[in-house]
């Protein structure tokens, strides 16, 4: 379910009644020194829903910006992520609070295990602590992020509640259907990381000439395929004139035939590490 926000950026509903605007911006890989401002930028350009997690190291900054923001907090949408070193009962409470403490917050909007690092097997003890983290208010929403089916078929099979988010590498090159379609039949919302597969498509000329068509980018031909099939969607970039492009995808739609032409584009090419190899 979508609903409209003001800035014309939609809302998706989660499975627990509470609403993520469908377009982000991620801080992966930002400089911790330049994060605040960046966040910043985006916040004037109209961002509300900002992407961090422990290990990218700059949630100090991402709280500063909102801290200096001048915007009411329940206006925005925050997310942060639980390290795998940190996977467990106590040490999974301790690095939320710890994130809570960076980012200045009393709470967080979405708090996510970052991957499953199946190996380890801490995935279930640590989903059963982000229950309670959610029960105490203090992360309004709790998912996963890098989940593949085995590993969401048994969080719904040993645990209480259901991921409202999975956040994965999607893109038009990797679009995971069989994740995707498991996330759709049990109200698990889907959240692409590197949702413009890093550039690769930048000589791909059917997008091309989809993007001339409308007189847009290809990086924004890609962004409106994300919101048009779905998902929810958190590009990045340190250059504020690329995060305003990227936030001007909604004065236009792409036909049918352009989605199932852009459908058409998987070839099952990661960028990012498989969710199995990663501990």
């Amino acid at each position: 379910m979508t609903e409209t926000t003001t800035n014309s950026v939609p809302n998706i509903v989660l499975n627990d009644g509470n609403v993520i605007p469908q377009l982000g911006f991620g801080v992966f890989k930002v400089d911790p020194d330049k994060t605040s401002r960046i966040v910043t930028d985006a916040f004037e350009v109209g961002y509300r829903h900002i992407d961090t997690a422990a290990i990218y190291h700059n949630e100090e900054g991402v709280g500063h910006a909102i801290k200096n923001s001048g915007l009411a907090r329940e206006d925005l949408f925050i997310t942060t992520k639980l390290w795998n070193s940190e996977q467990g009962t106590a040490s999974a409470l301790d690095a939320f609070d710890k994130s809570l403490a960076r980012l200045q917050l009393d709470y967080v909007d979405l708090y996510l295990i970052h991957w499953p690092a199946a190996v380890n097997d801490r995935y279930i003890e640590s989903w059963n602590t982000l229950e309670k983290i959610k029960e105490s208010g203090r992360a309004r929403s709790i998912g996963v992020s890098n989940f593949l089916v085995p590993h969401l078929t048994r969080l719904l099979t040993e645990t209480h509640i259901v991921p409202a988010v999975n956040q994965i590498e999607l893109h038009p090159d990797l679009q995971q259907p069989e994740v995707t379609a498991f996330g759709r039949a049990h109200g698990v919302a889907t959240e692409a990381w590197s949702p413009l597969s890093q550039g690769r498509l930048v000589k791909n000329q059917s997008v091309s000439d989809i993007a001339s068509r409308h007189g847009k980018s290809l990086a924004q031909v890609i962004l409106r395929w994300h919101i048009q099939v779905g998902n929810i969607v958190i590009p990045k970039t340190n250059n504020r004139d690329r995060m305003a492009e990227n936030f001007a995808i909604f004065d236009f739609e792409l036909s049918d035939e352009e989605i199932t032409a852009i459908n058409g584009l998987e070839s099952d090419a990661r960028i990012g590490s498989h969710p199995d190899d990663v501990n």
